[in-house]
């Protein structure tokens, strides 16, 4: 199966903006409702956000520098890669999501945070923007990224963008699940 690069990074556009939306309607609620969780086991809205900024810490730059020394290509297929689509599908959220264990470096229960974690998780969001801009004119199948389970294991571009902005999608819906009901 293969997907035309315009389609794809069209896409991770699309849900990266809708991210950026959502963020920006969470600063209207007080820290208080951003740091309530359901228990102590669960992660509060903040948390949440604070796992995604620490993942964006690595893909951000990783994504970046290989962007950087990526020819331009007119290639526009793209052949998702079969560990890169396993991760990529995984990361999708759905009725049938399996909890994934947290590395203990990316675990931020019990942070002490404010709202500079969502000023900082909509930064992460425009550079996202300025990458996917950027994909448009390299070959996503042949450039490689490392990940940040392992420098040694190298994912097409293609599905780390596709990895990374699922992981967003899957922890945005984790927050919405947690705001309360408006009335």
């Amino acid at each position: 199966m293969t997907q035309e690069r315009k389609l794809l990074i069209d896409d991770l556009v699309e849900k990266t903006e809708k991210f950026i939306n959502e963020v920006e309607s969470l600063q209207k609620e007080s820290l208080d409702q951003l740091n309530a969780k359901a228990n102590s086991e669960s992660w509060s809205i903040l948390e949440c956000i604070e796992h995604l900024n620490l993942y964006g810490r690595f893909y951000i730059p990783e994504i970046k520098q290989r962007l950087e020394k990526s020819p331009m290509s007119d290639e526009a297929i793209f052949k998702p890669g079969k560990l890169g689509n396993y991760f990529a599908k995984a990361m999708l959220p759905g009725s049938r999501m399996k909890k994934i264990k947290t590395f203990s470096s990316m675990n931020p229960i019990g942070s002490r945070l404010d709202k500079s974690t969502l000023d900082e998780f909509m930064q992460q969001q425009k550079d996202i923007l300025k990458l996917l801009a950027k994909a448009r004119q390299v070959d996503l199948t042949k450039t490689k990224t490392a990940i940040s389970i392992s420098r040694f294991i190298k994912l097409r571009l293609g599905d780390t963008l596709r990895v990374v902005v699922f992981h967003n999608l899957r922890h945005m819906v984790q927050v919405s699940n947690t705001l309360p009901p408006k009335h």
